[in-house]
């Protein structure tokens, strides 16, 4: 009668136990509802098994509900890798006469990784319940959220450098900090040394660069999170310009490196200078994003912080001061690939010739 669709079959409803102080993402959102979860808390809830025939019965070979980590790869869709799998059983081979709930617990969760959905990519972690039965299972998934904290950075040098082109451009721009935190605000400035080009305006731009594969098959998409202008018009020798853009309003994840061995997520400052003749002059800056905790839940994080992430007594991971470097800016109408781990390959200033450059300004007349 089963084959036929006339015999029992049932709906299953996961509901998760909301401790006090749990929060949902987006509760002002209809569309997700899912509770956010940390790495080390508890997982708990129960399994609502609702016959869809009160008069019938429902045989099973058992019914189990799992709780698992997985990383999807949307270029090869079919191999799922599962880096965290649990499973509890809820009941034995039986009969099922009427409605019944089961409740179950997942005790000190390892949720090493963060929820990520990117371009190519997405990082999960979900229940599944599963009424094992010998023509068809009845499943049901729940996904969850997964927020991964890290401690506040005790150092957290700022970003300074100089870049131009010879005899044509010369500018210096300063960003006060490395390392943000989701709801931080970037401040900065640009300073202006030499002007022989008329610049039409300037941009300064978020770019997210996923990474996903590896060796020869590494793939980067690159992605826009924000961009905007800050500056109309030419500029003279001397004139600086402020910068200060709050991040609370964008979607940002934290920067991610190496995750499993199979993505990396990347954050980078975008500063665009445009000429009347349309020709475009950029430099890009590594920026380090990461979660910025709750104060009742600091002292939990620190019991177990992930290496792909930002943490560490000193601030986040690769916390050593950056270098600061001048470099050449060269005409180009697409993203320029350097970033701050090659800024080795370039002489550094020292502090007498920072000194020299603010003696520069304030000396300086108009051209």
């Amino acid at each position: 009668m089963t084959f036929f669709g006339l015999g029992q079959t049932a709906e299953l409803e996961i509901v998760l136990d909301r401790p006090d102080g749990k929060k949902k993402l987006d509760e002002s959102s209809k569309k997700d509802q899912s509770l956010i979860y940390y790495d080390g808390e508890t997982v708990s809830g129960r399994v609502n098994v609702i016959l869809k025939k009160s008069s019938s019965r429902l045989e099973h070979q058992g019914i189990k509900v799992e709780f698992i980590g997985q990383i999807e790869m949307y270029y090869d869709r079919g191999n799922h890798h599962e880096f965290t799998s649990l499973v509890k059983e809820l009941a034995r081979p039986g009969e099922m006469l009427q409605n019944t709930s089961f409740n179950f617990e997942f005790l000190n969760v390892e949720k090493p990784y963060e929820t990520y959905t990117g371009s190519n990519v997405r990082l999960r972690y979900f229940l599944r319940v599963t009424v094992v039965r010998r023509i068809y299972d009845i499943v049901k998934e729940m996904d969850i959220i997964v927020h991964t904290l890290s401690s506040y950075p005790d150092m957290n040098n700022s970003i300074k450098m100089e870049v131009g082109i010879e005899d044509c451009l010369h500018i210096e721009f300063e960003y006060n900090k490395c390392k943000y935190h989701l709801k931080d605000v970037i401040v900065g400035k640009i300073y202006f040394l030499l002007v022989r080009i008329k610049i039409k305006h300037m941009e300064i731009a978020i770019i997210k660069r996923e990474t996903t594969g590896s060796g020869p098959n590494t793939f980067n998409e690159n992605e826009t999170i924000a961009k905007y202008e800050i500056m109309d018009g030419a500029p003279v020798r001397g004139e600086s310009i402020p910068i200060r853009v709050f991040l609370a309003g964008y979607d940002l994840t934290p920067t991610m490196r190496d995750v499993n061995k199979r993505f990396s997520v990347r954050y980078f400052l975008n500063l665009v200078l445009m000429d009347e003749e349309d020709r475009r002059y950029f430099k890009q800056q590594e920026i380090t994003l990461w979660r910025k905790g709750e104060k009742h839940l600091k002292g939990m994080q620190n019991r177990n912080e992930p290496s792909h992430l930002v943490s560490g007594k000193d601030g986040p991971k690769g916390s050593e001061a950056p270098r600061t470097t001048t470099q050449s800016v060269e005409p180009s109408g697409s993203l320029d690939n350097t970033d701050s781990e090659n800024d080795h390959n370039h002489s550094p200033m020292n502090e007498g010739d920072d000194e020299q450059i603010r003696s520069s300004i304030e000396d300086s007349t108009s051209e």
